[in-house]
């Protein structure tokens, strides 16, 4: 079920061709495919966006140190949920590996401290493929999933920085979490708790202002921050995003916003 709270946005304007943008998506669970208006939102954001010539995907579920890129060859998905009805687990999402993409990162990220291991055995979680069935439903745009090493956000947002110079060459950097994400605020009648809703007012401050020093601090800086976020890896890929475009946070906009079933889902555009 899905509450808005404002009229949605204009869907933003495209970038120039020859650097694509950097993204923070709010991913949803699997039943996000059965919501009445998000695959739509999804769909027309990739529509208004040019056709990346990969995908680089950070979600909130694979944290792994040292920093692991995934398969580089297609391979099963990982159904990393429980519970739900059985044709959740036989979604398919073929999309191509990307080991040109994989070598790229392992030179840009390479670095006193800052090891790369592969994983050739990982496939995409549902951080990744969920919103990419909607995004990229043909499956023809290669993707690599990369790890989050820690949850540390300077620490994070280093890595987008050094990870940026791949958007000049037609990769699209999508950090896969949910911008409030307290599984105890869950409504399926939709019902949004202050807390939720002060704390996605908040990050919508922070980001248009481009309070990048609050963001970094968000637990301490944001209305209850720990309690829109009892554990971090949900907010945590949205500064690779930002480490990845932090010389255009002047050119950040919200392309989705509103609640699911009581949870923030904005999702913004940098670039």
């Amino acid at each position: 079920m899905s509450t808005e709270t404002s009229t949605p946005p204009a869907s933003p304007s495209s970038p120039s061709a020859d650097r694509m943008p950097a993204i923070y998506l709010s991913h949803g669970a699997p039943p996000l495919a059965d919501d009445p208006l998000w695959p739509d939102q999804l769909a027309a954001w990739s529509a208004d966006l040019p056709k990346p010539k990969a995908v680089l995907m950070v979600s909130a579920h694979w944290e792994e140190a040292p920093l692991a890129l995934g398969a580089t060859t297609t391979i099963p998905l990982v159904y990393d949920f429980w519970g739900f009805p059985q044709h959740y687990y036989e979604v398919q999402y073929r999309a191509p590996g990307a080991p040109a993409l994989a070598e790229s990162v392992r030179k840009l990220l390479h670095a006193p401290g800052l090891e790369v291991q592969d994983e050739p055995t990982r496939g995409l979680d549902h951080g990744a493929y969920v919103p990419l069935v909607e995004m990229y439903p043909e499956a023809d745009v290669p993707v690599l999933q990369v790890s989050m090493p820690t949850l540390e956000p300077e620490k994070l947002m280093a890595i987008g920085r050094r990870l940026a110079p791949l958007r000049d060459e037609g990769v699209l950097i999508v950090g896969s979490g949910f911008f409030t994400h307290n599984l105890r605020a869950l409504s399926q009648e939709g019902k949004v708790h202050s807390v939720m809703s002060e704390f996605d007012d908040w990050g919508k401050r922070a980001l248009d202002a481009g309070d990048v020093d609050a963001l970094l601090d968000f637990e301490n800086k944001a209305p209850a921050g720990k309690l829109a976020h009892p554990r971090t890896e949900h907010f945590a890929p949205l500064f690779v995003t930002l480490g990845a475009a932090e010389a255009e946070l002047g050119s950040q906009r919200t392309v989705i916003d509103g609640f699911w079933m009581g949870l923030a889902k904005r999702s913004v555009q940098v670039g």
